[in-house]
Formats: C-alpha cells, sequence, structure tokens
C-alpha cells in the first residue's frame, strides 16, 4: 500500500465525513508495565476550557468508507484575553491506544501552553480497535478544526502545531507525515483546510511499528500480526519526506516500554531529507518522565519552548521565561 492510495483513501473518506468518538492514549508497556496514573491524579480538578466544538458533524469516517456516530469534542483552551500569540497545539494524550491519560498529559499541558501565549486543543482521539486509520483521521479534522476557526480563536493559520505523548505521540508522528491541502471543493468547509502541522512536539513517542515498536499500542492499532504494507505505512520514520514539518522529540535513555530508539530513528530520517529536527535525549525518567513531573519534566518543556522559538515556529519567548 503506497502513501498516494493511503492519502487518497482518507480524502475520499473523510469528504463525506461527519464523525463520533472515544479516547486513546499512550503506554500500556508490554512486560515490565508503566506506572498507572494514582487515583488521586486521575480525581484532581478538571480545568472549564473556553470553549468546546463537535470535531465531527454527527458521524465520523473510519477510513474504510465506512461511518460511525460520533460524539465526539475538542476541548479548547485559549489564553487570557490578549495574551495569546497565535500560536496553537493540538494535544494527543497517550494511553496505549486503550484510554487518554488526560489528567497528566492533557490539562497541565493546556494550562502551562496558555501562560506562554500558546493556545491548546486537546483531542481525545477515538480508539482504534484495530480501525488503524481512525486516531490519524481525528488528527487531521483537528488541526483543520484550528484553522477554520483561527479568526474567531485568534489564532495564526500558520503557527497550527501538534504535541502528543507516548501513544499519541504516534497519532502526532502519523499526522505530521500524512497530510494534505484540504479539498476546495469540499461542501463541508472545515475540509477545506489544510491538516499540515506548521511544527510537532513529540515526548516519549511511539514512532515505529517496526522492532523498538510498543507492542501494546501496535496490537491495538494494527492487530496480533498485521501485514507488512501495514507496519511500513504507520512506521513514520519511513514516512519522512523533504516536506515534513520541523519536529522537537524529547525522550529518555532508559524509556523500557517505549525504547528511546522510537525518537532516533525518527531524528535520522528528518536529518537525512535535511529537515528541522531536535531530539532531546534525557538521562533518566522512564517512560512517563517520572510521572509527568519533577526536573526532567520541566526541561522538556522549556526546550521545546526554545527550540521552537529559535526556528520562528513561535513568537519569540520573554528572556528567562520557561
Amino acid at each position: 500500500m503506497t502513501l498516494r492510495a493511503f492519502t487518497t483513501r482518507l480524502v475520499l473518506a473523510t469528504l463525506t465525513a461527519v464523525c463520533s468518538a472515544t479516547a486513546a492514549d499512550a503506554g500500556k508497556p508490554p512486560a515490565a508495565t508503566t506506572t498507572p496514573p494514582t487515583a488521586a491524579a486521575e480525581a484532581a480538578p478538571k480545568p472549564s476550557p473556553t470553549t468546546r466544538i463537535a470535531l465531527w458533524p454527527g458521524r465520523a469516517p473510519n477510513g474504510d468508507g465506512t461511518f460511525e456516530d460520533c460524539a465526539l469534542e475538542l476541548e479548547v483552551f485559549l489564553p487570557p484575553a490578549g495574551k495569546g500569540n497565535g500560536a496553537a497545539i493540538v494535544l494527543c494524550p497517550g494511553g496505549g491506544y486503550i484510554r487518554h491519560v488526560t489528567s497528566r498529559e492533557g490539562y497541565p499541558i493546556a494550562e502551562w501552553l496558555n501562560a506562554h501565549g500558546i493556545a491548546c486543543i486537546i483531542l481525545e482521539y477515538r480508539l482504534p480497535r484495530l480501525r488503524h486509520a481512525v486516531p490519524l483521521l481525528d488528527a487531521q479534522r483537528a488541526l483543520r478544526q484550528a484553522r477554520a476557526n483561527a479568526t474567531s480563536w485568534y489564532l495564526d493559520p500558520q503557527r497550527i502545531g501538534i504535541l502528543g505523548f507516548s501513544a499519541g505521540g504516534h497519532v502526532a508522528s502519523t499526522a505530521t507525515t500524512h497530510f494534505d491541502a484540504g479539498r476546495a471543493d469540499a461542501a463541508d468547509p472545515v475540509e477545506r483546510q489544510s491538516c499540515r502541522p506548521s511544527f510537532a512536539w513529540f515526548v516519549y513517542p511511539v514512532v515505529t511499528m517496526g522492532p523498538y515498536t510498543h507492542t501494546g499500542s501496535r496490537k491495538e492499532l494494527l492487530g496480533e500480526a498485521p501485514p507488512a504494507d501495514l507496519v511500513s505505512l504507520y512506521s513514520n520514520e519511513q514516512r519522512v519526506t523533504a516536506d515534513t514539518p520541523p519536529v522537537f522529540l524529547a525522550h529518555a535513555v532508559d524509556d523500557k516500554p517505549v525504547p528511546i530508539e522510537n525518537s532516533r530513528q525518527f531524528v535520522q530520517a528528518m536529518q537525512t531529507h535535511q529537515r528541522p529536527v531536535e531530539l532531546l535525549e534525557l538521562p533518566s525518567g522512564g517512560h512517563g518522565l517520572n510521572g509527568c513531573k519533577g526536573p526532567l519534566w520541566e526541561q522538556w518543556k522549556a526546550a521545546a519552548l526554545q527550540w521552537s522559538a529559535q526556528q520562528g515556529l513561535i513568537p519569540l519567548l520573554k528572556q528567562g521565561a520557561q
């Protein structure tokens, strides 16, 4: 299966589209398991978004010509009035493609981004349940929605990025390597928008479906023994081109469930195609960087902002901002 054939099929499916959804996420490890969120973390107060919008208009495409009812909403967190810089990030929490760890990899990140003038659009993409195109279709739709609503949300359509953690990093890296410019003649105005991210951040991401993959995520997305063409299609290090957006990655060298080779292979592909890329290799922290807290957690956030500002992807930060 070629990328061209895949993209054409997705565009055709998406054009007729309207949607439904649930949640998927980041990192149910194979043998050595990732520490699950504590009950206290899951019960933490949930912040109120600025607004919510339906991701799809009622029914969503599954990527195979079928559709399903979809009540999935995007949670949009905008900076305080007058504090936004026009940049926005579609955020894909992790969860091993079986849940969403939004309590740790979603809401706190939205508040942090807002503090830096960046809008955050939280996407709890549909869980695949072997429907491999579904998370990607949701991510593409979220990027289109951000551009379609750019005027009312005070966003710059050229500064719409994507961020993913763990399995959400696979969603984000898939969206970063599988995109289109939209259809100018689409009946749905949202589908006229490009779904190419302006930039991307991947944090301890699942990138490959090959030997270094997170086996639980691959099983949920592609099944127990997926065919070689699907493994290749969703091994996103193989899908980098000269048009892939700039990417920042952060990964701990001692990550067992999702080995750092996921990020290193992606970086190598970006360098081969002479695309802007930066990998922050953290000395410890494992998968989840010590439970999404502490100095290493703060380090990737500061590094992502700094690199993105240096690349001109987001407005320059005030000196000392982190």
